[in-house]
């Protein structure tokens, strides 16, 4: 097998486990509070992501503004981005989610245009108006009417799509500390500070005696999160980026909610609609238009966390 079908394979692997993860996070959170499993889960991930660093020997130390820096896109990509997804995921599908968290390259696009001037022309703007129209048939269903938006019917789907703006924010802040740090690195370090500041609500809300509640299934959710999702799926992708074109790693990702579709319909029973199938394509057709014209190598965000993400 050669390196740069390995290198595929690996992408096309981690893609497969974000899109998992949404609905590992769901099954979770039937057992224990959102933070409580954000609190596990990157415990593992953090010591899966530190084992990598160690691995590979790129630890460094960094300088105190970079740390401050890193601080703030900890709480970003893993207090405030993980806090969203999961306390969204009591509120609505799966299914949604992912299709809703794949307006990121939208947000993404977007912010770029207003802060690192980034082109933004008239592919770029049809993307993105087709991309909202699919989100709002995500959202409503296929059914238009000024009742389907009122709260509470739908704030899981609008701290999904809070989420996709706040990764989107992180995505364009963190690229000049990408250029300073090897990306696992950078991972590591996002990931243990985000892990250390959700730790006072964890310590507040005694999130301990939730922990009694994980069954067997719960246990398995929340390693597959902690070890896969917010380890080696990372680690695979970077990889895989760093042997074959940024382009056609970001192809991948489009299959990301497309695979939360399917086994949300058979691990979660979720319930499989036409219109929302339909207002999802709709949003991958509007992020392709949207990335299309970002040239070669840029034609995906590339997900430092994800929620995938993504959950990336």
């Amino acid at each position: 097998m050669s390196l740069t079908t390995q290198n595929r394979l690996k992408a096309l692997f981690a893609v497969v486990v974000w899109g998992a993860s949404f609905v590992a996070t769901k099954a979770a959170l039937r057992e224990i509070d959102p933070v409580t499993l954000i609190v596990l889960r990157f415990a593992i991930g953090v010591l899966v992501i530190g084992f990598a660093v160690w691995h590979r020997r790129v630890f460094q130390w960094v300088s105190a503004r970079d740390l401050g820096l890193l601080a703030l896109l900890g709480a970003s990509a893993i207090t405030i981005h993980q806090g969203l997804q999961a306390t969204g995921l009591l509120f609505t599908s799966a299914s949604n989610m992912a299709w809703l968290v794949a307006l990121i390259p939208v947000f993404t696009a977007i912010l770029a245009w207003l802060f690192l001037s980034e082109r933004f022309g008239v592919a770029k703007i049809i993307g993105l108006a087709i991309a909202f129209a699919g989100a709002i048939i995500v959202v409503t269903r296929g059914a238009f009417t000024p009742d389907v938006i009122h709260l509470p019917s739908t704030t899981g789907d609008l701290l999904a799509l809070a989420s996709a703006v706040n990764w989107a924010i992180f995505s364009v802040a963190s690229k000049p500390m990408l250029r300073r740090l090897p990306p696992t690195l950078m991972m590591a370090y996002l990931m243990f500070i985000g892990w250390v500041l959700i730790l006072p609500f964890f310590a507040i809300g005694q999130g301990w005696n939730a922990i009694g509640n994980l069954t067997m299934g719960g246990w398995l959710a929340v390693a597959f999160l902690g070890f896969f999702c917010s380890g080696i799926a990372y680690i695979f992708w970077y990889d895989a980026l760093a042997h074959i074109d940024a382009s056609q790693v970001s192809a991948f990702i489009y299959l990301e909610p497309l695979v939360t579709v399917v086994i949300a319909a058979f691990a979660l029973n979720e319930q499989f609609t036409l219109m929302s199938f339909l207002g999802g394509l709709t949003i991958l057709f509007g992020v392709y238009l949207v990335n299309r014209s970002a040239g070669r190598g840029e034609a995906f965000p590339q997900p430092v966390f994800n929620g995938k993400g993504s959950d990336r």
